[in-house]
């Protein structure tokens, strides 16, 4: 198995300050104070043992919580550590040219020499992807269906689709040539570009970029990629059946947000069948990823109220209800008391993510328990560890990291 740790990155502050301080997120001393718990954290992980850190992309957050995933700040990490590899899951996709994301992508991957990865999200939170994505008129995913505009979500998967086929072409040895509904390489698609230093193309550039008339007709996207082809690709917070069958077949390792064992299980199982309809043998749990939470303490009481001091009480309850995550997490009961309702919040409780084997809390032996079991539902091959930097104190998050990294890393790798 291989760990990653996932940051949210947030300006250390409790609630209290946040409401103080509003809002705190435009506080130099506090975004620094931010950036160095995410180096000093991610310098940790490497020295324990962990193959990965992430984040997601998130944006205009004033409360000062999920900063974001810019290439900038994988840059910074990649530069203050030595092995670890670091990247986000993940970019957007509707909210970035495709072309200037494939040289991001593809410099970030050239000056780590291979230290990177790239996470595909298709977004949710409207307040700073329908402003970024507003030349596509695209707007975020919307997780309450019922409520979404129509065609809102259809829109949303036709634009990141595109963009991901763009990426690929991108990275590919060679010119392309593309049109779809959004973008078209080269630009005009049906002219070519004017390039007044066509000759100097015509001799020293790819074959075939510039026709007889000095235009552009095809581009070839260069530096590529140090990774051939280019860096490990995963898909976000995957939770259904059409997206674990669409990342077997492009090759990406879905990331499940899903607790439920049995379905875990059944997830696994299809991401089997279907890469083999593509040629790809894989075993079970291979390419998969799963996304947990982690709490240790000599005793589960105390290792229960270190996760509700953290961002399980303070963030994660408040928003996972209000973005619809709650669903991920009903019990059996829940389908009598509420049906076909959303859970309400005060239902949002710790006791809630043990039961469906979301966090793993308690001692060594309590969270190897947990271990197994997920082992042998799916045996995936990333364990994806939700973490808690900017929420609970630094001294504390690297106490969980210490005793994860020695006490339950090593019965797994």
């Amino acid at each position: 198995m291989k760990f990653m740790f996932f940051f949210y990155p947030a300006i250390p502050a409790t609630m209290e300050e946040r409401e103080k301080l509003r809002p705190i997120a435009r506080r130099n001393d506090r975004f620094q104070k931010m950036l160095d718990e995410i180096v000093e954290l991610s310098q940790l992980a490497e020295d324990l043992g962990f193959q990965a850190v992430t984040f997601p992309e998130h944006h205009l957050h004033t409360e000062g919580s999920e900063m974001g995933s810019l290439p900038l700040l994988t840059q910074h990490v990649l530069a203050n550590t030595k092995k670890i590899m670091a990247g986000p899951i993940g970019y957007v996709l509707a909210g970035w040219n495709p072309l200037r994301l494939a040289l991001e992508i593809a410099w970030l991957d050239q000056i780590s020499k291979g230290r990177t990865f790239c996470g595909f999200a298709r977004g949710y939170q409207a307040r700073w992807l329908n402003p970024m994505a507003q030349h596509l008129h695209v707007t975020a995913a919307d997780l309450h269906a019922k409520d979404a505009a129509p065609n809102t979500d259809a829109v949303n998967r036709e634009a990141f689709q595109e963009i991901f086929d763009i990426l690929k072409l991108a990275w590919a040895d060679g010119t392309f040539r593309y049109k779809g509904k959004y973008y078209e390489y080269p630009y005009p698609y049906e002219t070519g570009t004017p390039w007044p230093a066509h000759e100097w193309t015509r001799k020293y550039g790819s074959p075939g970029e510039v026709d007889e008339n000095g235009n552009i007709v095809a581009i070839e996207v260069v530096p590529k990629p140090f990774q051939k082809p280019h860096p490990p690709l995963f898909q976000a917070f995957s939770q259904s059946e059409s997206t674990i069958r669409w990342c077997a077949q492009e090759g990406l390792i879905p990331t499940l947000l899903t607790s439920d064992l049995g379905e875990l299980r059944n997830f696994c199982n299809i991401h089997v069948e279907e890469a083999a309809k593509h040629g790809r043998n894989l075993k079970l749990g291979e390419n998969m990823g799963v996304f947990r939470s982690v709490y240790m303490a000599d005793t589960k009481e105390r290792a229960r109220q270190i996760g509700m001091e953290g961002l399980m009480g303070t963030g994660w309850p408040g928003w996972a209800h209000d973005f619809g995550f709650t669903d991920a997490f009903r019990l059996p009961e829940d389908d009598i008391k509420y049906p076909g309702q959303t859970l309400p919040k005060s239902e949002v409780y710790m006791e809630r993510f043990e039961k469906k084997h979301f966090a793993l809390v308690g001692n060594a032996d309590d969270v190897r328990r947990e271990m197994d079991l997920l082992v042998e539902a799916g045996n995936p091959e990333w364990f994806i560890w939700q973490g808690d930097q900017g929420y609970l104190p630094l001294d504390e998050v690297r106490r969980q990291l210490e005793r994860f990294g020695k006490e339950v890393m090593p019965h797994y790798m």
